[in-house]
């Protein structure tokens, strides 16, 4: 039996949740959220190392739509915003509209209805939109661990039945999820042993603890939240240019973070294995105040030499050194691109989503693909920011979804779909710009960009020209399918 609806939306994280939200705000309630897992909330539900929170401050870190929350600090910890999560859910009435264990398999659009079916292992869904709120951050990236027999996990599925005390634990990767954790379990282990590939710019955390009087205050002081949003938002954006523009503007930022080395580390050695070699932001910039101290623990060592294998209860490196581990801890990230690439997805005329992107990612305004009508992305191939919160450029994505829907219903179309030369001039001044960006000129390798070097993730411009681009669509953008 198939299970019929006006809007399908794939994923009950961040982004899916927001989308309905905006459609219950707009009147819309034929609409089902398919959640893979048994429970809401994405990455927020799945990341539950120790030290897991937020890098973005919670104030910006949050929907401008959304119910107010009492957050504890500037970057409160991933329970709280988990917590969050759900009470949108909760206050905007969607969980009749969730349906869990319910992964998305494929999805076909039928021409002769202008319909999508989505297939699951428990049934189909059949609506005449179809969005996908899956993002980026679902196929975790793992080494090969050789013939290990300790405990091995990534940070995306934290064992915590693992007890980390006494062990000599390993830890791959010095990214995001790397530079929370560390502090966290480096006081229970034995010996930490830290493999670096690549050493991140890491710039001090300014966290702060929200007191009952301002908490209060936000609580009941009108504008005030706004206010505080508004500061955020602005100082992160006023660094965009550094990235997308003008990458030896940096240098100061650069400056901040030698500075901040320098305090936190005062061994010369360790401090050179810790100095990155590329410009800042050619990588995801992080913010920490207590990684680097818990390097310089006696205990605790980093390692720069490659893992050539992983042995039975060791990590042998390309220099010949064997280093014994009970535990490896992968902090190794995920495969963005391939995991968009690999969506088992057929648009008009048979057309595969896979094939489309066998040559690179592409989209149009990171929302819509040529060729597959009615079909919507959030956060999709060009709508990463990496100087400010991404539910800003998820937020004005909803906005142009809700735009476009509604140019379905004045113009009485029965799909929508937008035309291969209005998403090829989009993609030709995206890699314009992006030529002159950090992420191609800046010195280094990152998720990024595909094999070939190519920027397939970021938004090379302003939030702000982003906002305005997507305030409505284009109608010569596209093709319009009239009622039959």
């Amino acid at each position: 039996m198939i299970s019929e609806h006006e809007v399908v939306i794939v994923g009950c994280g961040f982004t899916g949740i927001g989308m309905a939200m905006k459609l219950r705000l707009a009147g819309l309630r034929d609409f089902v959220i398919l959640e893979k897992g048994k429970d809401l909330g994405g990455v927020w539900r799945d990341h539950t190392y120790p030290g897991c929170g937020a890098d973005v401050p919670a104030s910006f870190y949050s929907f401008s739509f959304g119910p107010h929350h009492d957050w504890s600090s500037t970057y409160p910890p991933q329970p709280e915003i988990w917590d969050y999560l759900r009470r949108c859910v909760r206050d905007f009435g969607l969980q009749p509209h969730i349906a869990y264990r319910q992964e998305m398999l494929s999805a076909a659009f039928d021409e002769d209805t202008h319909r999508w079916t989505v297939r699951t292992p428990q049934g189909a869904y059949r609506a005449r939109i179809l969005i996908l709120a899956t993002g980026g951050l679902k196929q975790p990236a793992m080494p090969d661990l050789g013939s290990f027999t300790g405990q091995a996990f990534h940070t995306a599925a934290w064992d915590h039945g693992c007890a980390l005390d006494g062990k000599q634990v390993a830890v791959i990767g010095t990214g995001a999820s790397a530079i929370q954790l560390v502090p966290q379990i480096a006081p229970q282990v034995s010996r930490l042993t830290l493999f670096q590939r690549t050493p991140p710019w890491i710039l001090p955390r300014p966290q702060r603890v929200h007191g009952p009087w301002e908490r209060q205050l936000m609580r009941h002081v009108p504008g005030l939240r706004w206010l505080r949003r508004a500061i955020a938002y602005w100082n992160l954006e006023v660094r965009g240019p550094v990235l997308y523009a003008l990458p030896r503007a940096g240098r100061l930022a650069e400056a901040i973070a030698h500075r901040h080395l320098r305090r936190q580390v005062p061994d010369g050695r360790l401090r050179r294995l810790l100095t990155p070699g590329y410009r800042i932001g050619c990588k995801r910039i992080l913010l920490s105040g207590d990684f680097l101290p818990a390097l310089t623990q006696p205990h605790v060592e980093t390692v720069t030499e490659a893992i050539q294998q992983i042995g039975e209860r060791e990590i042998i490196t390309t220099g010949g050194r064997h280093i014994k581990a009970d535990v490896i801890i992968c902090a190794t990230g995920y495969d963005v691109i391939d995991a968009y690439a690999r969506t088992d997805i057929t648009g008009a005329g048979g057309r595969s989503l896979s094939d489309t992107w066998s040559g690179g990612l592409s989209s149009y305004l990171g929302v819509n693909v040529a060729g597959f009508p009615n079909l919507f992305l959030l956060l999709g191939p060009y709508s990463a920011a990496g100087h400010t919160s991404v539910l800003f450029m998820a937020e004005a994505q909803m906005h142009y979804i809700l735009a476009c829907l509604n140019l379905l219903r004045k113009t009485r179309a029965r799909s929508l779909d937008v035309r291969a030369e209005a998403q090829d001039r989009f993609e030709t001044d995206i890699q314009r710009r992006s030529r002159r960006s950090v992420w191609i000129a800046g010195g280094c390798t990152s998720w990024y960009l595909d094999h070939t070097g190519t920027n397939r993730v970021m938004w090379p411009k302003s939030t702000v020209a982003y906002w305005l681009r997507t305030r409505s669509p284009r109608r010569t953008d596209y093709h319009l399918h009239p009622e039959s």
